[in-house]
């Protein structure tokens, strides 16, 4: 694996022709999809640059408020002349692709990380993010960049229903002035635009994912794809899931516990703030009828959110803790206009586990944390 990663680093680090090629429909079943696997992670998906204006942050703010307990944010866009850092976790609502409707998927998401067919349905697995607190992103207005690998793919489930977990590696940093001044001279210029996305490559990326080189935050998103349904197979899973009584209960007593009543108001915000157009989560008809569920669902980013704003806000009020990185799984559908609990409790000294439970107690996201001393702006925990 070593030796592929960096035989494949080095096809990053050479300048590339622009666009993502997308497998065919012809993707045969077989044990290994050693071939499929090299093609994506070979992929050079196109680095995001963005400012980092504290108005994404303090609309997420916003829209979390009446969600959150004793939350109490700005009321006016703060300012830039006294910049402060991203907010954990609001680095998921910067970053985001920014793409023509056009060339977006069916069902409203990113081509650049799809297997192609057989495998169009998709859903968020968990993830793995790592803050680099001594250099955060700051929200001065300035220019930052996101560089996107695909860091593995894996197969799984017998032949001809098999899932594939492709990891996505985000790394954040911010933009050089190098880049910065290249933005302008590759607008409308394809070569100079592949020259400058070859160079955020080459600063960027690094064999090993716990290695931050520049990088403030460096994070894997696992995302599941899966073969399509028909309707009578999404109809049949819906009530098989309707009638399931098997759940997987808590390892751990909560030290703290907060209830959340997502809305489709929450859920379109957060769409909206994250430029995510995947049907799931806009489009009740399209859940039940291709996806076989019953209501719209509650995003897995989302539940990430929530469940390290509310650590956060519990390990700052013990000797100014920040969060230094969080793993967690998604294990269960969480649903719109369902009730929420998110959870919490110390392991050990800077550990934590966190979770979400569903409406009737079992576990739907589980989660690990570790924390370190650290500054924060408390402003953006409430009161």
């Amino acid at each position: 694996m070593a030796s592929l990663t960096r035989s494949l680093r080095s096809q990053w680090l050479r300048p590339s022709t622009l666009g993502t090629k997308v497998v065919s429909n012809s993707i045969k079943h077989n044990s290994n999809y050693a071939a499929l696997e090299s093609e994506m992670r070979e992929r050079k998906i196109q680095p995001i640059f963005d400012d980092l204006s504290p108005q994404m942050s303090y609309r997420l703010n916003v829209s979390l408020a009446d969600h959150l307990p004793n939350s109490n944010p700005p009321t006016v866009l703060p300012g830039t002349m006294f910049p402060t850092a991203l907010p954990i976790p609001h680095h998921m609502v910067y970053f985001e692709p920014t793409k023509r409707g056009s060339v977006m998927l069916a069902d409203g998401t990113n081509p650049d990380q799809s297997p192609g067919e057989p495998f169009i349905r998709r859903m968020w697995a968990g993830g793995r993010v790592n803050y680099n607190n001594g250099n955060p992103l700051m929200l001065d207005s300035s220019r930052g960049v996101c560089a996107e690998f695909i860091r593995s793919v894996t197969a799984k489930g017998k032949p001809g229903d098999e899932k594939l977990f492709v990891a996505i590696e985000r790394r954040m940093a911010k933009a050089s002035t190098d880049e910065v001044q290249r933005l302008t001279e590759a607008a409308g210029n394809k070569q100079a635009q592949e020259d400058l996305e070859h160079r955020v490559r080459q600063r960027l990326w690094r064999d090993s994912e716990t290695d931050f080189g520049p990088c403030s935050i460096v994070e894997t998103r696992n995302i599941v794809f899966m073969h399509a349904r028909t309707a009578e197979e999404a109809k049949t899973a819906a009530a098989a899931a309707a009638t399931s009584t098997k759940i997987l209960k808590p390892q751990h007593k909560p030290d703290w516990t907060h209830i959340v009543h997502p809305d489709p108001k929450l859920l379109f915000r957060f769409s909206a703030l994250t430029f995510n157009a995947h049907a799931i989560h806009l489009d009740p008809e399209y859940c039940r009828e291709i996806e076989g569920h019953r209501n719209l669902l509650f995003h897995g980013p989302l539940s990430y959110v929530f469940m390290t704003t509310l650590l956060q806000h519990q390990v700052s009020m013990q000797g100014n803790q920040v969060i230094k990185s969080v793993e967690y799984r998604n294990l269960a559908p969480l649903y719109c206009s369902e009730p929420v609990t998110f959870c919490g409790t110390q392991t050990a000294e800077n550990k934590w586990e966190v979770w979400a439970q569903t409406p009737q107690g079992g576990i739907a996201v589980k989660g690990s944390a570790v924390t370190e001393p650290g500054a924060i702006d408390k402003s953006n925990l409430g009161k």
